[in-house]
């Protein structure tokens, strides 16, 4: 009897602990009592600085979405979107491809010929590590699905902690390949 009282304690605790890590982060960085504006470039959350690098903005095709609950990139960007702009914003191109995402990485591949040249597919895609700036931006994030058409305002980052550890986002749309995406801090969402 003892066992299983055991055995059902063990599986209500796994329980709660993948609860709390599914919800844990599911506002990105908006906990305002940890989220402080050092100027208008260096603001701090919890205990990571967070460095502005540029002004971003567009409009993109979701191409697929991954969401993440645990790690020390999770605390700061809890969804990376594989997005797509120009011919990669169409859908008879883009969904001539197998597209997927894993451990903070876009994939991309096709059978026979691509539809469109290969260095478009690389320069008009990206994988995103997208930082929800508020509650507000947060919530309308976790409506973006695949597919949708969305335009996104923001700042490409760079976020470092004391440790030495640094996240820094790509500046470069023509790059690929390890550190070639964005870490992208976004202030405004829409889904069109």
């Amino acid at each position: 009897m003892r066992i299983r009282y055991f055995y059902l304690l063990m599986i209500i605790a796994l329980c709660y602990g993948i609860w709390t890590l599914a919800f844990k982060n599911d506002q990105g960085v908006t906990d305002t009592e940890n989220y402080q504006v050092i100027n208008s470039d260096v603001s701090t959350f919890k205990s990571y600085k967070m460095t502005k690098l540029s002004t971003f903005e567009g409009e993109f095709r979701v191409l697929s979405r991954e969401d993440y609950h645990t790690g020390r990139e999770a605390e700061i960007s809890p969804t990376d979107l594989a997005l797509g702009w120009g011919a990669m914003a169409d859908p008879q191109v883009y969904k001539q491809l197998s597209i997927r995402q894993s451990n903070r990485w876009y994939y991309w591949h096709y059978e026979n010929e691509p539809p469109i040249p290969r260095r478009e597919i690389e320069t008009h895609s990206a994988n995103m590590h997208i930082i929800p700036a508020n509650k507000a931006v947060a919530q309308k994030l976790s409506k973006v699905d695949d597919n949708d058409l969305i335009n996104l305002k923001g700042q490409l980052v760079e976020v470092s902690a004391n440790d030495g550890w640094v996240w820094r986002s790509s500046l470069s749309r023509e790059d690929t390949g390890n550190g070639a995406c964005e870490l992208f801090l976004v202030e405004s969402i829409q889904i069109l």
